[in-house]
């Protein structure tokens, strides 16, 4: 039976990633470390007997950000269509694998609003909140960002696009035969980490404020998916089978 998925992809490392400084707005580029990083992983995770099929990929979603955008281009997917952005960095060689799906940059999946938090790491933010009376305890799934977005704002951003995954892509093919003549229903996300890890906990019906007992970290990659071939029940995958030639 069919059971489509949704890849998450969080971008590759940054400076700021490096020493925890929030990065939302601010276009920080991917280290040489990040960019050999990515390499490596779409050599390992993608391709026709890898974990992410490129020919099975119904859709792929990309943050505003050029830190994601370069990550996508990174991981070689064999795109036909000319990207949404002018290409951030020196092209890769051909793949061997092609992919048909449509590439959209989408505002629902840029990084959570950091607002006054923006470029401070948690300490930082937390000394801050302390002098401004609010106290040291800050957690941004309870709290969110001063001058940025809320926990609600988020939410609702994450699961507008989840709806659209839902309705769009997976729930034509759940359920049904393998034997059948199915269109492609994989999806990819390609974002960072707080968003990703938001979209994680809706997936499966959490609210953010639960806050999230997982990681994901720079150049990570997720599964999300379902149990019992049924729609109505969104699972995270943490573990899958892939097959790599010898």
């Amino acid at each position: 039976m069919a059971t489509p998925r949704v890849f998450l992809v969080r971008h590759g490392e940054t400076e700021w990633s490096l020493n925890g400084r929030h990065t939302g707005v601010s276009d920080i580029p991917l280290t040489a470390n990040g960019e050999k990083r990515v390499k490596a992983t779409g050599r390992a995770l993608v391709g026709d007997d890898r974990l992410i099929v490129p020919k099975q990929l119904a859709h792929i979603y990309v943050s505003p950000r050029k830190r994601a955008q370069r990550t996508f281009e990174l991981l070689n997917f064999g795109i036909s269509d000319p990207l949404p952005w002018k290409v951030h960095g020196e092209k890769l060689p051909e793949a061997s694998h092609t992919c048909g799906a449509r590439v959209e940059v989408t505002q629902d999946i840029r990084e959570w609003d950091y607002g006054d938090y923006e470029g401070i790491t948690t300490p930082e933010i937390r000394e801050i909140r302390t002098k401004q009376g609010l106290g040291p305890k800050w957690d941004i799934w309870r709290d969110g960002c001063v001058g940025g977005e809320s926990p609600d704002d988020v939410t609702r951003r994450v699961d507008h696009l989840i709806k659209e995954i839902r309705e769009k892509w997976h729930g034509p093919v759940i359920g049904k035969s393998k034997s059948e003549d199915l269109p492609p229903s994989d999806v990819l996300l390609v974002a960072h980490g707080h968003i990703l890890r938001a979209f994680a906990m809706r997936w499966v019906q959490k609210t953010l404020q639960d806050g999230p007992a997982f990681l994901l970290e720079a150049g990570g990659v997720g599964t999300l998916s379902y149990e019992h071939h049924n729609i109505d029940e969104p699972a995270i995958l943490l573990g899958g089978a892939f097959v790599v030639s010898p």
